[in-house]
C-alpha cells in the first residue's frame, strides 16, 4: 500500500473533521479511514484477478465498518467517509479526488447490463447524508449534494442539489477553496416557487378587489369553506389551509 496516500487519507480526515483529534484516534476509531484502507487492497485484488478474495474481504469489511465498497468501484485521493455507517458503493462507481460523503449515502445502480451503470462522482464533491445517487449519471466537480436529496440525472459543476427528485440549483458563484461541507443548507426550491405565486395571487387579487373570504373549495364532507392564501413568514407556513 503506499504510504503516500496513507498520509493523504489521514490529512484528508484532519482537514474535515473538526472532532478528529489525533492520529491514534484515526487509527482505531474511524470506520471510513478503515473502509477505504480496506478497500484499497481489495481493489489491488479484483484489478488482478483475485475477484472472489477481493469480494470476500469486502464483505468482512462491511461486517466490520457498517459501510459495503465494492472492490471494483474507482476512488481518488484525500476520499473521507464520515461517521460512514450504511454507506453503499457500487462496482462501477467512480469518485474523484478529496470527495466528502456523510453515513447513508447511496452510490447506486438502476440497471441490469454488465457495464457502467454507477454514477461517476468528479473532484471536490460533497454528499450528504441520506442522499441517493443512482444510475451513469455525473457529479460535477466543486458540487454540494444535500442531506436526503435524490439525484438521478447529471448534474453541472458548481451546483448544489437539493429534494426528491434533486432540483439542481447553480451557484452564482464558483465555490471557494476547501471542501464544502454545509450539506444541511437546502435551499427550497419548491416552496420558494409556491411562496411566489402565492404572493403574486394575492396581488392579483387585491387588484381586482376580491376577498379571499368570498373564495371557497369543497371539503371533503362536502362542506364548503372559505380558502385562506397566506405567503409564508420568515419561512414559515400558517393559516386555515391546513388541517393536519
Amino acid at each position: 500500500m503506499n504510504f503516500a496516500r496513507l498520509r493523504e487519507d489521514i490529512r484528508s480526515v484532519f482537514n474535515r473533521d473538526p472532532a478528529a483529534r489525533s492520529t491514534l484516534e484515526l487509527l482505531v476509531a474511524y470506520p471510513g479511514l478503515h473502509a477505504i484502507w480496506a478497500h484499497r487492497t481489495e481493489h489491488w485484488l479484483w484489478e488482478r484477478g483475485l475477484k472472489l478474495l477481493a469480494r470476500w474481504l469486502s464483505h468482512v469489511t462491511r461486517f466490520w465498518t457498517g459501510i459495503e465498497i465494492h472492490p471494483g468501484a474507482q476512488i481518488g485521493k484525500g476520499f473521507f467517509i464520515d461517521h460512514g455507517m450504511g454507506v453503499v458503493i457500487g462496482e462501477t462507481a467512480t469518485i474523484g479526488n478529496y470527495v466528502t460523503l456523510y453515513h447513508g449515502v447511496t452510490l447506486g445502480g438502476t440497471s441490469l447490463a454488465k457495464g457502467k451503470r454507477h454514477p461517476t462522482i468528479e473532484d471536490e464533491v460533497t454528499i450528504g447524508a441520506g442522499a441517493k445517487i443512482l444510475g451513469n449519471i455525473t457529479i460535477g466537480a466543486h458540487s454540494r449534494i444535500g442531506a436526503n436529496a435524490v439525484v438521478v440525472k447529471s448534474v453541472p459543476p458548481n451546483s448544489v442539489v437539493v429534494g426528491v427528485p434533486g432540483q439542481v440549483v447553480m451557484r452564482s458563484q464558483p465555490a471557494g477553496e476547501g471542501p464544502d461541507l454545509e450539506h444541511g443548507k437546502l435551499p427550497d426550491t419548491l416552496g420558494d416557487s409556491v411562496a411566489a405565486l402565492m404572493k403574486r395571487v394575492e396581488e392579483i387579487e387585491g387588484r381586482l378587489a376580491i376577498q379571499n373570504e368570498n373564495t371557497v373549495y369543497m371539503g371533503s364532507n362536502g362542506v364548503k369553506h372559505p380558502l385562506h392564501l397566506h405567503t409564508p413568514s420568515d419561512g414559515i407556513w400558517q393559516g386555515e389551509d391546513f388541517s393536519i
